[in-house]
């Protein structure tokens, strides 16, 4: 375990570096995204009620962690691939999970100020009275978890341009056609259909649901559902990492 740790630190020590070129400018991103989605989506409806500001206030941190995990993520291992780092990275004598843990956690590090930032602009912008329940922390968690194993999995699993592209078909569809913003019910049939499935409506609800905490309770089969897609994607990027160079 004590060599874990310390290779999860020094790792950690050595992406955080490797990354200071571009952190700034995707803590920049986040920030942005998040004011445009609660400022700019209530641009498109004339008259607000309160559950459409309910879905613009938790639907932004919830496309922010998307974007950092599964948009910025990929592009990220597909630059690594190129450059030789993925390579040198499976080398070195550290834990696989080391290299995984200390990549997502400065993922999840550049995700937290566009989650703060969309919350405060939200409360200003819609003055909501939120019913904050105990399981928000492990909401966004479990959230960010989700977005960056699957992230990963995209980029370590595909090839750089394909997972590039994946990262832009994941942003476009996260941001126009999921219910994350808007209602499920609002899609065609078997489009809501198709998101029983994937990921991002449960990633909404569980978000929204804790941070408005519903009569009945929060529900916990968006947990689940979650659990059982980081698993799988950081078992895919296990795997592929877990393989001799």
């Amino acid at each position: 375990m004590s060599h874990w740790l310390r290779s999860y630190g020094l790792l950690l020590g050595w992406t955080a570096l490797r990354s200071r070129a571009t952190l700034p400018l995707n803590l920049i991103i986040q920030t942005c995204l998040a004011v445009g989605i609660i400022v700019g989506f209530a641009y498109l409806v004339p008259e607000l009620d309160d559950a459409t500001e309910l879905y613009f206030a938790t639907g932004a941190p919830v496309l922010g962690l998307i974007t950092v995990g599964m948009v910025i993520g990929p592009q990220e291992v597909a630059s690594s691939k190129q450059e030789g780092i993925f390579d040198f990275n499976r080398s070195l004598p550290v834990p696989r999970s080391a290299l995984i843990a200390s990549d997502a956690t400065v993922a999840l590090l550049v995700a937290l100020p566009g989650i703060v930032t969309a919350l405060v602009v939200a409360t200003l912008r819609f003055d909501l009275t939120l019913d904050i329940s105990a399981l928000v922390v492990p909401a966004f968690l479990l959230t960010a978890v989700t977005a960056i194993g699957l992230g990963y999995g995209i980029g370590y699993g595909m090839a750089p341009p394909a997972a590039r592209m994946m990262s832009q078909l994941v942003v476009f569809v996260a941001l126009m056609f999921s219910p994350i913003t808007f209602p499920a019910s609002r899609l065609p049939d078997w489009f809501e259909s198709v998101h029983t499935v994937l990921p991002f409506q449960y990633m909404a609800d569980s978000v929204r649901d804790t941070l408005n905490t519903p009569a009945g309770g929060v529900p916990l089969l968006p947990f689940a559902v979650l659990l059982a897609w980081a698993a799988a994607g950081f078992l895919l990027t296990f795997r592929i990492m877990a393989r001799r160079p």
